[in-house]
């Protein structure tokens, strides 16, 4: 298959341009190969996944993870990103998570946060959340018990909290929560991880390729560990 048409299908899904402005979404390395017959998918590209796509002659590797730094084994290798501009878009990484989840109905979007309107308690949205991230934190400094209104943003979303909240959200579920966000916080937040909030988003681009060409998981794991 034709790189410039796997790249397509991911753009016309998710708009490069959408990308918020200090982004590297797109391409982060780009051979002179044209035809791609084998595709290493990841959340991050870390030097360990470019020897993994090597190791498996993949000939591109797609990752939600812009590359933060140049692998030092990359030779041969296409990189594409699909970073904000996927979070952003109808059906994008917050959308999965819900889905997986099974919180996917009556979901309204508002930019990178998604909300749903269901009355539960604190106890148990956090087993559903439990289901990916056994090892979440959670935040109650109200002692709230009833939820009515939930905000969602996978990955590190804690610069909005204060916006989810304005929008009637009595919790939210993210990622990377720091310390004195948690303090400081009136609503209840959930912190299932970066890793946990994210990893599914790479069946958004299993299912754009339509098995047109070899798709291999990479294999990815939080970087935290828990006794």
């Amino acid at each position: 298959m034709n790189k410039y048409d796997i790249i397509k299908r991911i753009e016309n899904f998710a708009p490069l341009e959408t990308a918020e402005s200090w982004d590297c979404a797109g391409w982060g390395i780009e051979t002179n190969r044209q035809q791609v017959h084998k595709v290493m998918l990841a959340l991050t590209v870390t030097n360990d996944v470019v020897r993994q796509a090597r190791k498996q002659k993949c000939d591109m590797i797609i990752s939600h993870h812009p590359l933060f730094f140049a692998p030092l084994d990359f030779k041969g290798i296409d990189i594409y990103s699909a970073h904000t501009n996927l979070d952003l878009a109808d059906g994008g990484t917050t959308d999965v998570l819900l889905k997986k989840i099974g919180l996917h109905k009556d979901v309204f979007a508002d930019g990178f946060l998604r909300y749903i309107e269901c009355k539960t308690s604190v106890k148990d949205l956090l087993k559903i959340l439990k289901q990916i991230s056994p090892n979440l934190r959670y935040i109650n400094n109200k002692n709230i018990q009833i939820l009515n209104k939930i905000a969602f943003c996978a990955g590190s979303g804690a610069d909005f909290i204060s916006e989810a909240q304005k929008n009637g959200a009595d919790a939210f579920v993210t990622g990377d929560l720091k310390f004195h966000t948690a303090l400081d916080s009136s609503i209840v937040i959930y912190d299932i991880g970066h890793f946990e909030s994210e990893i599914f988003v790479l069946s958004i681009f299993e299912k754009l390729l339509h098995n047109d060409v070899e798709i291999i998981y990479a294999d990815e794991a939080s970087p935290f560990k828990y006794n």
